[in-house]
């Protein structure tokens, strides 16, 4: 086999390469005889085909098998040779090939680059170190006080006011017509939440249990159901009864209730996982810090395809930002090849930074354990309460959903990896002063654009 390097542009490489038509006829006749010893065809015997027979069936497509491995193996034989890793898939052609003649074809492609040593050590951190105060303690109790208040119905027979609960049977009618998503039963409402549009709670304040009141109210311009908007609507509303919402007391029964042995236990796990919610704040702060860090120590050539397959991954969403008015504020008013330019130079650095930890990776020999995927699909498991089978079957059936668990698991180990090397100084912090770190420098800057939630019920706003 003849490899001639017919280009070499920095991380771009093209290569011509000739397999002698000898090798090639020489695996073809002997495959030939290999499929000879095997092959049954009415007749004959097996083995005693002749091989102008065995030739006639299949010297045409053994000759494609030939051919197919005769380039693989060429492209395999030249990276080793050249020690070469392409960071895509090599764009081969064939040059030319007749049967008794030599095959030519040519493989192009961008390498990925050499990236040496990295000195971690002289990487200079500020390791944050957060002290908050009891205060946080009690505060986050109460909100878990609060997520498990129960509503509880009032006996006196007063009228309702803002902040109260009823519980009602609604029907809501556009021109006399029930409509899709207005009927509701016992369902409670909290007067002045704004969970319905405006001006549902507001008629109902001054209810009493017992009583039928309509409700007439108009969907907003701007209601998400467009068949809705700006119509008219009158609401028949029964109230069913009048409740308020009662908070647990703070005590060793509410601890108890809550899966531990007493008020201290549970104000301990609470306290650990405050700081559990900082020391983690603190490494995502670490880690925006460290990446901006190596971005300007590490200056090695980026392969310009897997710029723009990054770059065609960004793009889009900043189109629908600039469609939708949802640019970031630093980013309005510039034009689109200034904004083009920023995002491929943002493209770049992820790509260099990534092929950096991906480069460490491998010479530290890391590698996520099957434990490290379980807990990853554990967590997403948790994330859907009563689903979690569905959760672990979709992860067991679906490689690609797993793969892309596995890829921030990878980088975290990295990144934790070289985190063990920098040189670290601890600085105290409030939490407060924690909080204020900004935005992480290496991700895609997210468009303001926000989702609406939706609600159930077309009175819900």
């Amino acid at each position: 086999m003849q490899v001639t390097q017919t280009n070499a542009d920095g991380l771009k490489h093209a290569f011509k390469i000739v397999v002698p038509a000898g090798d090639i006829g020489n695996k073809v006749e002997s495959r030939l005889k290999e499929v000879a010893t095997r092959v049954s065809i009415a007749g004959f015997r097996p083995g005693k085909v002749p091989m102008s027979i065995v030739r006639k069936r299949y010297a045409a497509s053994i000759m494609g098998e030939v051919l197919e491995d005769a380039v693989q193996g060429g492209v395999r034989s030249t990276l080793e040779q050249k020690k070469l890793t392409p960071a895509a898939q090599p764009k081969i052609e064939v040059v030319s090939f007749d049967e008794g003649k030599d095959l030519e074809f040519t493989m192009e492609f961008e390498a990925l680059p050499e990236i040496g040593e990295t000195d971690f050590a002289a990487v200079q951190l500020v390791k944050p170190v957060v002290e908050f105060e009891d205060a946080e303690v009690e505060e986050a109790l109460v909100r878990i006080a609060q997520s498990r208040k129960v509503n509880e119905v009032v006996e006196e027979a007063r009228k309702a006011e803002t902040g109260d609960i009823l519980e009602i049977d609604f029907v809501g009618r556009i021109g006399g017509e029930e409509f899709p998503g207005g009927k509701g039963e016992s369902y409670d409402l909290e007067l002045g939440s704004g969970s319905f549009i405006p001006g549902f709670e507001e008629q109902l304040v001054g209810a009493k249990s017992g009583d039928s009141v309509t409700v007439t109210v108009t969907f907003p311009e701007s209601y998400h159901a467009k068949d809705l908007a700006g119509k008219e609507a009158a609401f028949d509303v029964n109230v069913k009864a009048l409740k308020q919402a009662k908070v647990p007391e703070l005590d060793d029964a509410f601890a108890k209730s809550a899966g531990f042995d007493d008020m201290a236990a549970l104000r301990t796990a609470v306290r650990e996982q405050i700081q559990s919610d900082y020391d983690n704040l603190a490494r995502g702060r670490m880690k925006r810090e460290l990446l901006d860090k190596l971005s300007e120590m590490v200056s090695f050539s980026v392969p310009q395809g897997m710029i723009d397959a990054e770059f065609s991954g960004i793009w889009p969403e900043i189109e629908a930002a600039m469609k939708n008015d949802a640019l970031e504020e630093e980013d309005k008013g510039k034009s689109e090849d200034d904004l083009r330019a920023e995002y491929t130079a943002i493209a770049e650095r992820r790509v260099r930074l990534g092929l950096l930890l991906a480069d460490t990776g491998r010479r530290n020999e890391v590698q996520v354990t099957q434990e490290d995927l379980n807990h990853a699909v554990m967590r997403e498991a948790m994330r859907y309460p009563g689903q979690e089978r569905a959760v672990f079957q979709y992860f067991q059936s679906n490689k690609q959903a797993l793969d892309q668990l596995r890829a921030p698991i990878y980088e975290d180990k990295v990144v934790d990896l070289i985190l063990g090397k920098v040189t670290c100084t601890d600085q105290e912090m409030s939490p407060a002063e924690l909080m204020e770190t900004g935005e992480d420098s290496t991700a895609l800057k997210k468009a303001a654009k926000k989702k609406v939630a939706k609600k159930s019920g077309a009175a819900a706003g």
